[in-house]
């Protein structure tokens, strides 16, 4: 594509003068450019990419965007705001990938990734090619690629949006973060659906207050448009248990289809009962009503399993057929997954990473635990502080043997999380062991016929973050090994 062609894309008030090179490519990392590169200068938290356009320049930039002139052989292109105008470009380059897409977007505090891969599985069961973007990986049809954020930036979003299209993806599904929506990565991303799961108190380090970080999550659904179009109508689908969905339907010109247990809600589950091997529900809806019969447990599960429903409802896919999907999941990793070694105990690794979300696991397994619960937590370091002691305080309430250990404490002491965790749990029993592998083989140690252990926090993570060095750490792995070596002495 032409430069003055691109530029178009960014109004009539952008400069596009001089030099009119083929772009063959747009980068924002100057190690990435090739000849025929647009690089963009963008400002981070620790790096000006401004410092880095000779070095892009000199790799084969054929043009450069800053917010600054610059003294380059290359056209310099000066606009207010880079970060926001490659969101445009990108969009532009890469033929509006997400126009060709059919798009669902999740947010929430917890239950995106299970959501996601419930929604996913669903349209690939109906036959359907399919493309997940997420925690975990970017998949598109069977293959995995790594992520580096929930959400990537909106250069490499859009780049993979268009490697979906061109690989025939008709659903693409993702997982849409706080930050993501606030830095505006997914700027120029047109949902079709927009899912949301829950709020409770995370990313306070980023947001501040809570009101910033709810307001940061309804921008999926205010962006969602003001245009209807019955062809290809666009849907919200809200939890009608959260008081924050009437705030977000408000907000969304979109139409709405709720989901809840307790309160009234389109899609309603009722008579939920609950067992160590899953959860049965009746769901009442405006297609009927249906048992449902899913291998998940717990009452967040038949909230994730509802939400999915939802989008693939308003998506046009058949009850039944939806119903005979969700039903044949037997879960996701990292999120209340068994660890099963032929011990007479149970170990589950879940990702409850926040207050709202442990309080939920534990909820769930006091409903199985025959006889005590051990729960193995920490708190990630360089995140929000006050959600330390909120978290210490519930796992001494819902656990019968509550052990605080390090997450990924990054460039923190684990000492002082461990002290932030302790300030709420003054006068309450509990075990204090620094190194998390330990922990782990202390709670295995400990357990006996019946028990349960819950190792929270990482989920699906194969890594420990300690400094600046990143380790091999997978829960699932360590607890495999613990259990192993007891049985062995």
């Amino acid at each position: 594509m032409k430069l003055h062609k691109l530029l178009e894309s960014l109004g009539p008030f952008v400069d596009a003068q001089g030099e009119n090179p083929d772009i063959t490519s747009i980068e924002n990392d100057n190690r990435k450019v090739e000849q025929g590169s647009l690089f963009i200068c963008i400002k981070g938290y620790t790096v000006d990419g401004h410092d880095f356009a000779k070095s892009a320049v000199e790799n084969g930039a054929v043009a450069v965007l800053a917010e600054r002139e610059l003294n380059l052989n290359v056209p310099v292109i000066v606009v207010k705001n880079t970060h926001r105008s490659m969101a445009v470009l990108a969009d532009a380059f890469y033929e509006h990938p997400s126009h060709q897409l059919h798009m669902i977007g999740i947010t929430g505090t917890n239950g995106k990734t299970t959501t996601s891969h419930l929604i996913e599985k669903i349209f690939a069961d109906s036959g359907q090619k399919t493309g997940l973007i997420g925690t975990m990986y970017t998949k598109i049809a069977e293959k995995k690629y790594e992520v580096k954020n929930t959400t990537p930036e909106s250069l490499t979003l859009q780049k993979t949006l268009k490697q979906m299209v061109d690989e025939q993806v008709e659903t693409a599904v993702m997982e849409v973060s706080s930050h993501a929506l606030d830095y505006g990565r997914v700027h120029g991303t047109d949902y079709d659906v927009a899912v949301f799961t829950n709020l409770s108190q995370d990313h306070l380090d980023y947001h501040k207050t809570m009101e910033e970080y709810k307001k940061a999550k309804g921008l999926l659904f205010a962006q969602l448009g003001n245009r209807y179009n019955h062809k290809k109508p666009k849907y919200a689908v809200l939890n009608a248990d959260d008081p924050t969905s009437a705030e977000y339907e408000r907000s969304t010109a979109a139409l709405v289809m709720t989901y809840g247990i307790d309160q009234p809600a389109d899609l309603q589950a009722k008579n939920v009962r609950m067992s160590a091997s899953g959860t049965s529900f009746e769901l009442h809806s405006p297609v009927g009503t249906h048992q449902v019969n899913i291998q998940l447990i717990g009452k967040f599960s038949v909230y994730n399993v509802l939400a999915s429903i939802g989008a693939a409802l308003v998506s046009g896919l058949s009850i039944q057929d939806i119903i005979a999907s969700v039903e044949s999941v037997k879960g996701v990793a990292g999120r209340f997954e068994p660890v099963d070694a032929e011990q007479d105990f149970s170990v589950i690794v879940d990702y409850a990473h926040t207050p709202d979300s442990l309080e939920n696991v534990l909820k769930t397994v006091r409903q199985f635990a025959e006889k005590r619960i051990f729960v193995v937590v920490g708190c990630g370091g360089d995140r929000d502080r006050t959600k330390r002691p909120l978290m210490a305080k519930i796992a001494c309430e819902y656990a019968t043997d509550a052990i605080f250990t390090s997450d990924n404490p990054r460039s923190e002491d684990p000492e002082r999380i461990l002290e932030d965790m302790e300030e709420g749990v003054k006068g309450l029993a509990y075990t204090k062991i620094t190194d998390r592998e330990v922990a782990i083989q202390y709670a295995v140690s400990e357990a006996k016929t019946g028990d349960v252990i819950l190792i929270a926090g990482k989920g699906h993570e194969t890594y420990q973050i300690i400094g600046t060095q990143i380790f091999d750490f997978d829960d699932r792995e360590i607890a495999r090994k613990a259990i192993k070596q007891r049985k062995e002495q």
